[in-house]
């Protein structure tokens, strides 16, 4: 059979629509399969627990389990190592931190760029520090604390979970802010720290807020700031820093969401939803209320959000990393 010039132009126009149907479903259909997401630190933390409540409420959206699996090891940057050696699919996912995904890149020699190798898909929910002291401390607010600090300098010691830590670089930046200088004493745990603030033994700590106010609470440490630019619903009668006098002074730790790097536009798009849908539902944000984490203003989830975000982290703290000569081994 002899076809026209006319009959074999729409027929190859047929069979290329024909061959683009399964490619433009197999888009259109992701998730396929369930999505892991890589939590690079221990079961049970609070990073996990949010992890694992973002991926239950990411479930309905999706239409599959987003399934939570613990990377630990070095600070927090084995994790985000597998994402990276993962396909650029959207089927694994990196649950990082202010830690894993801006202090690591500065304090760490990584086989990856924590900007460069990611996707980013949602800032999920944020915590703030808080500036405490021994209960007997003299100094009445912060102020008093700062010239106090000033007149003895040297003299004062700061609790710290070790070099490179979030309350360990808010001592450093507070240091830099004020003029003041007093020695770190490094601790395994935050809980470790403080016992030692409540016998007197240190004298200042730049401490999570949901972990510092029930010995606030209780009047056993003295709060002077919160490290943020809105109060605590959980504390509204502590004053933020700018309240206080060293407005900018803010620290916090955060979580956020990415991808493997390449991962497709629309994958990122369907991901970025089912997050800001899950932070939607009221029952995720007070469990994460729970836990001491506010999440972000609507505004702020978005892929190009947490991008800036990310950015303007590792514009303020690798400065401050880098004249403190800190790295960690």
């Amino acid at each position: 059979m002899t076809l026209t010039r006319r009959e074999l132009v729409c027929l190859a126009t047929g069979t290329a629509a024909v061959l683009a149907v399964p490619r433009i479903a197999g888009a259109q259909a992701y998730p396929t399969r369930p999505v892991t997401m890589i939590v690079p630190f221990p079961a049970g933390g609070a990073a996990d627990t949010i992890g694992r409540i973002i991926a239950e409420g990411m479930r309905d959206s999706l239409g599959q389990a987003v399934v939570v699996e613990n990377v630990t090891g070095a600070a927090g940057s084995i994790g985000p190592g597998r994402v990276v050696r993962a396909a650029s699919d959207g089927y694994t996912l990196s649950l990082g931190s202010s830690g894993t995904h801006v202090v690591n890149g500065a304090t760490m020699a990584l086989q990856y760029d924590v900007v460069d190798d990611f996707e980013p898909v949602a800032l999920l929910s944020t915590q703030p520090l808080m500036i405490v002291a021994r209960k007997d401390m003299r100094a009445k607010d912060l102020k008093e604390l700062i010239a106090w600090l000033k007149a003895n300098p040297d003299k004062a010691t700061q609790g710290t979970t070790g070099p490179g830590s979030t309350i360990h670089l808010a001592g450093a930046l507070f240091q830099k802010m004020t003029g003041t200088r007093f020695a770190s004493v490094p601790y395994r745990g935050t809980n470790l720290a403080m016992q030692d603030m409540v016998s007197g033994r240190i004298d200042i700590m730049f401490d999570l807020a949901s972990l510092s106010m029930p010995q606030v609470r209780a009047g056993t440490i003295k709060a002077y700031a919160i490290m943020a630019k809105g109060r605590l619903a959980a504390a509204p009668d502590i004053p933020t820093v700018d309240e206080v006098g060293l407005p900018g002074f803010y620290g916090s730790v955060w979580i956020a969401l990415w991808a493997r790097k390449g991962a497709p536009k629309d994958v990122i798009t369907k991901l970025n939803a089912a997050v800001v849908n899950a932070l939607a539902n009221p029952a995720v944000r007070g469990r994460l209320g729970g836990l001491g984490h506010e999440v972000f203003p609507r505004e702020q989830q978005t892929p190009e959000a947490l991008a800036a975000f990310q950015r303007n982290e590792i514009d303020k703290w690798w400065p401050i990393i880098k004249a403190a000569g800190i790295k960690v081994n």
